[in-house]
């Protein structure tokens, strides 16, 4: 298959990009800004065209959550418009979408892990614009997938864990958030099954995927000095108000699998597992660096 990557310089683009290798059946399009413009319907129509695409997996976002409750519409435009062009384009040629969501499609007021058929309520200008295009391509695209996952990182990018790291080297001490529960999720664990569910055959529909586990902010970043080696360092938790943002985060952010697990026989990885394998990646790229 011809399969388009958006947002290939991002955490999961990244690590798709690392993987493809080991498929050298299919011939991968990794794009970006830079490449292709997925904001434009008429070059997205162009390049799926001129490309003949079967296949895409949509890696990009507008990501920064709390700047985009003063960007509504740059928000918008990325997480809802553009999606729906990527859709609709694929519904032209018959062929199939992958699309990343989140936990932010839900308010975090549950205490039972989120299952898909349980009704989203965002409460962020993040979280409803991501729902919006979740919408939007079941709606323009019949072999449509989206895939919700959370807390991701990866040694690539900017995330959570080389955030941890730097503070944890700059400062004796740091306030994390411990009222907020979810799971950390590898982007390379992601990715591993999104090029497996593309073998197997793309399911419409809506699914949830993360790793194992669940940990509150704190316990992550708490893990993430631990398995670094970082000693110099004291992890204070900190309650939801005590660490002010401008948009909502979801107190519960916990994402069930099951139906993931069951349909592409998944093996999913616990957070700690991953996350140890992430951090030994890190260091050898400090290495090399």
């Amino acid at each position: 298959m011809n399969i388009l990557i958006t947002g290939c310089n991002g955490q999961l683009g990244s690590e798709l990009r690392l993987q493809e290798a080991s498929y050298p059946q299919h011939n991968f399009f990794n794009t970006d800004i830079g490449d292709l413009d997925i904001c434009d319907q008429e070059q997205v129509n162009r390049f799926v065209t001129d490309h003949n695409i079967d296949g895409v997996i949509n890696c990009a976002a507008y990501t920064a959550v709390d700047q985009a409750e003063q960007d509504k519409e740059r928000c918008t435009t990325l997480n809802t418009v553009a999606p729906a062009y990527l859709a609709n384009a694929m519904e032209q040629r018959g062929g199939w979408l992958i699309h990343i969501s989140t936990d932010y499609v839900f308010n975090g007021k549950s205490h039972l892990p989120y299952v898909e058929s349980d009704t989203p309520s965002p409460d962020s200008v993040y979280g409803s614009t991501k729902l919006a295009s979740e919408l939007g391509v079941s709606k323009f695209c019949r072999r449509a997938m989206v895939v919700r996952t959370a807390w991701l990182y990866s040694s690539f990018g900017h995330n959570f864990v080389k955030t941890m790291l730097r503070l944890g080297k700059e400062r004796r001490e740091i306030g994390v958030v411990a009222d907020q529960v979810g799971t950390p999720t590898y982007a390379r664990d992601l990715a591993s099954a999104l090029l497996s569910i593309v073998e197997q055959g793309v399911t419409p529909g809506v699914f949830h995927y993360t790793n194992e586990g669940v940990a509150s902010w704190y316990d992550f970043a708490h893990a993430i000095h631990r398995l670094y080696g970082i000693d110099g360092c004291t992890v204070r938790p900190l309650h939801t108000d005590e660490y002010p943002t401008a948009a909502h985060r979801p107190p519960y952010s916990i994402l069930d699998k099951t139906k993931i697990k069951q349909c592409y026989h998944l093996t999913i990885p616990h957070w700690v597992d991953s996350l140890q394998d992430c951090i030994k990646t890190i260091k050898q790229n400090e290495q090399r660096d």
